[in-house]
């Protein structure tokens, strides 16, 4: 979990570190211990107004390749600073024409003990097709509780900041203006 202030700063690098031209617009800077994701936007692809549904997805589907090709090295050196400063990996994604796809990312392994209910709740989703395995199943719950939860979640979120910013002003913080005893 990272701050808002982190977060700030996280964001307000890759504002100034990206070049101007890359994106119309940096919509997200989003990170977790393990990697900062980085989505931008990019102009859609011109179309005429009576075209389908199937031309408009391979369409934009081509224009996500063809910026994904073309800035790689760019992205490249960003992320290898970004990494080292930040010790984390920088994943990418773009939206266009209001669709977003992640073109790179990790996937971390999360080590977790169910009980019997649990892991009957995960073999149900293999057995019904919804998943192939209890990793992909437990991964489906979470975008699943992801999906209901955001308001929930920002609170959360909220007050755990508030607990960080209260044990920053605990006795272990270093006051700013006290005097040393060698003074």
């Amino acid at each position: 979990m990272i701050t808002t202030e982190q977060q700030e700063k996280l964001r307000g690098w890759f504002t100034g570190r990206l070049p101007d031209d890359l994106f119309e617009e940096l919509v997200e800077v989003t990170a977790d211990r393990e990697e900062v994701t980085v989505i931008g936007r990019i102009p859609a692809p011109r179309l005429a107004e009576d075209v389908s549904d199937a031309e408009k997805e391979a369409a934009i589907q081509g224009r996500v390749q063809e910026f994904r090709e073309r800035t790689r090295e760019t992205r490249i050196a960003v992320a290898r600073e970004a990494e080292h400063r930040f010790r984390r990996k920088v994943s990418w994604g773009v939206e266009c024409a209001g669709e977003r796809s992640l073109f790179t990312h990790i996937s971390a392994p999360v080590m977790t003990r169910l009980r019997q209910p649990e892991r009957q709740v995960l073999d149900t989703l293999i057995a019904a097709g919804v998943a192939r395995s209890r990793s992909d199943a437990l991964a489906w719950c979470v975008r699943l509780v992801q999906r209901h939860t955001d308001d929930w979640l920002t609170e959360l979120r909220d007050s755990l900041e508030h607990v960080q910013r209260v044990r920053a002003q605990g006795p272990d913080a270093e006051p700013e203006d006290t005097p040393t005893d060698s003074e």
